[in-house]
């Protein structure tokens, strides 16, 4: 690796595991709240400057493999849980969100990847960096809920009331659904120029279509009133299709020939 990634990951998870346990010791000691946040936002500054660091070096956006998006995802999710708590008063989501960044690192540690500037012509587009940020924005907003909503829903086992978990969860939601929209509509875009069609139905064109669709039959019943309840259980679930259009599209035999085969790491 042309930059030195082990660092920069060790560096960040330990800064969020010291914020993390700062936060625990600031409920008796509230000296400790200042730093408890600079450390759990270091983190984050960590692989924001990584990324830009290695932005530099490569002369190209890290934003061709599943380990290049996965540095972004580290680095962007811990911000929800902060904007999060700024907004809603809600402290918890910001260390599943750290937790989370964590394991994307620890990902990228296990399966390390040899970088090189190459970028095929496809990806020579204007609309390559704003398609891919918008999703990777989107992503991290839906994850977001889905772990606002998995949370919900253990509470709700529990029988205890989460009325301000549940409006957290669907605004994520709804955020991430209108970035997924950006995202389709960028992305024919590019497929245009880069291909002569917007649309020619491929495995990840599909499960992206698919992924949207997921999130469009939430707000339709978030409309109608269904059982907000029953909507945290389907906002967790829904996730799951994200997760295959994310990488495991890449690992069905009919993606073998897709014209996405450069997003593999």
């Amino acid at each position: 690796m042309i930059v030195d990634f082990k660092t920069a990951a060790i560096t960040a998870i330990a800064c969020w595991a010291t914020g993390s346990l700062l936060s625990l010791f600031a409920r008796r000691t509230s000296g400790l709240k200042l730093p408890a946040l600079l450390f759990s936002f270091s983190g984050s500054l960590v692989m924001v400057l990584f990324i830009g660091f290695y932005w530099y070096l490569l002369d190209r956006p890290p934003l061709r493999t599943l380990g290049e998006t996965r540095l972004w995802y580290a680095a962007l999710i811990p911000l929800v849980g902060f904007l999060v708590e700024y907004r809603w008063k809600i402290v918890w989501l910001k260390y599943y969100c750290m937790v989370l960044a964590g394991f994307f690192l620890v990902i990228n540690l296990i399966h390390p990847e040899v970088f090189d500037k190459t970028l095929m012509p496809a990806l020579q587009s204007p609309w390559f960096i704003p398609h891919v940020v918008v999703y990777l924005v989107g992503y991290v907003l839906l994850a977001a809920s889905s772990v606002t909503a998995l949370h919900n829903v253990s509470l709700q086992l529990r029988s205890k009331e989460n009325l301000n978990g549940e409006a957290v969860s669907h605004y994520l939601a709804l955020l991430g659904f209108v970035l997924l929209t950006f995202g389709l509509i960028f992305g024919a875009l590019w497929a245009k120029e880069a291909w002569g069609h917007y649309w020619t139905w491929d495995p990840k064109e599909t499960w992206a279509f698919l992924s949207w669709l997921a999130y469009l039959g939430y707000l339709h019943a978030f409309r109608y009133k269904i059982d907000r309840s029953k909507l945290q259980w389907y906002l967790a679930l829904s996730f799951l299709v994200l997760l295959v259009c994310w990488f495991g599209v890449n690992y069905l035999p009919s993606a073998q020939n897709s014209v996405h085969t450069y997003t593999q790491s």
